[in-house]
């Protein structure tokens, strides 16, 4: 089984220094006029929230404009992060990853609209070892343009075959994440997905989005094990 974490509101809590940190990165580059503001993130691949970004600012979202931009906001990001701003675990997530690290049959991964060098920033400020996570899927992974989350799923697929030598059906894949974009990238490949209420969407709107389980957070560990290893109906809210 290959279980792919989001990172954003599902395994850790940044309380928007992300967003402030891209804001100043492309103020310093850009000017002050540019603004995140009214920007959708949750959920969504920073290669695109950049290009809206940009775009809104009136500066055209080239290969080389996005790369600065990206640049600037890592370097940011961790000044941030090693000045004291927060990025906090959400409750029950190590809990959860370390109980699912202990089992053979379980291999571990990220599903994220993160780029690498920001998402392991904000894991390992947050404690999470990313060595937990052998199976990466970053923001910018997509092999297509424009790239979408839906992209995703097959390449961790992919990875875990070239990890493990197995190549897994869909089912034996399950999607964690807050927003109903997790669930519908789950969905378009046939993974199983467990959507967490600790986002921007509530748990009413993840289960019609269509996700196979809807919980209010990770903390109940055993219950979450043992829908993982044997799923419930469809569609529950708990």
């Amino acid at each position: 089984m290959l279980i792919l974490f989001d990172i954003d509101r599902t395994l850790l809590e940044t309380r928007g220094v992300g967003m402030v940190c891209l804001q100043d990165a492309g103020r310093s580059l850009f000017g002050d006029h540019l603004s995140v503001e009214g920007i959708e993130f949750g959920g969504r691949l920073d290669l695109l929230i950049i290009g809206d970004i940009l775009e809104r600012a009136g500066v055209i979202p080239s290969p080389e404009n996005i790369r600065a931009m990206r640049a600037a906001y890592a370097e940011r990001l961790a000044l941030a992060l090693d000045s004291g701003a927060t990025s906090t675990a959400l409750a029950g997530t190590h809990q959860l990853v370390d109980a699912l690290g202990d089992m053979a049959e379980v291999t571990l991964g990220l599903l994220t609209g993160n780029f690498e060098e920001t998402g392991r920033l904000k894991l390992g400020a947050a404690g999470f070892d990313i060595e937990r996570f052998p199976v990466r899927v970053w923001g910018d992974d997509s092999p297509h343009f424009p790239p979408v989350r839906d992209h995703l799923p097959p390449i961790g697929i992919e990875r875990h075959a070239a990890l493990k030598g197995v190549r897994l059906s869909p089912d034996q894949v399950v999607i964690i994440g807050d927003t109903i974009h997790d669930v519908s990238c789950a969905l378009a490949h046939g993974c199983r997905v467990l959507a967490v209420a600790t986002g921007h969407n509530s748990a009413a709107e993840l289960a019609a989005a269509g996700a196979h389980r809807v919980v209010k957070d990770l903390s109940r560990t055993g219950d979450i094990l043992a829908w993982l290893t044997e799923p419930t109906r469809p569609n529950a809210i708990a």
